[in-house]
């Protein structure tokens, strides 16, 4: 069994990273789950949030994702992001501006059920873009 676990964030513009890690940390829509080599395989859906990346038994990366769906298997996890960036890459200014159009939006959605569940998704989306982007000051 290998010692490492083969780790990648793919997004529809690029292959952001392609790294070796001893563990990542991926927040599942049931939950934050660990991957170590040799995992069992495993498809799930991804939660706005942050991505640890292990090395050494420290935090080595994380990463914003926006949401998506990881696969993993004993080797590898593979994470398909709709957006996602490094957490050192975050502008909190930024991130908070998002979070107010966000909010914005929702207030405007009106009554159409597809507004409202679209704005909803953006407004947990900044949400969690702000809580990675005030970590850098912590």
């Amino acid at each position: 069994m290998a010692d490492k676990v083969q780790f990648e964030i793919v997004t529809p513009d690029k292959l952001l990273t392609a790294e070796e890690a001893d563990m990542v940390v991926v927040p599942g829509d049931d939950g934050d789950f660990g991957v170590l080599p040799g995992h069992s395989p495993l498809l799930s859906s991804v939660r706005p949030g942050v991505i640890d990346v292990h090395e050494d038994g420290a935090v080595k990366t994380q990463y914003f994702i926006a949401g998506g769906f990881a696969e993993v298997d004993p080797e590898k996890c593979v994470v398909l992001a709709d957006e996602a960036m490094a957490v050192s890459d975050l502008d909190k200014t930024a991130a908070q501006q998002r979070l107010e159009a966000a909010q914005a939006a929702l207030v405007d959605a009106g009554d159409t059920d597809i507004a409202q569940k679209n704005a909803q998704a953006e407004v947990v989306r900044a949400e969690a873009m702000v809580a990675a982007a005030e970590t850098l000051s912590a």
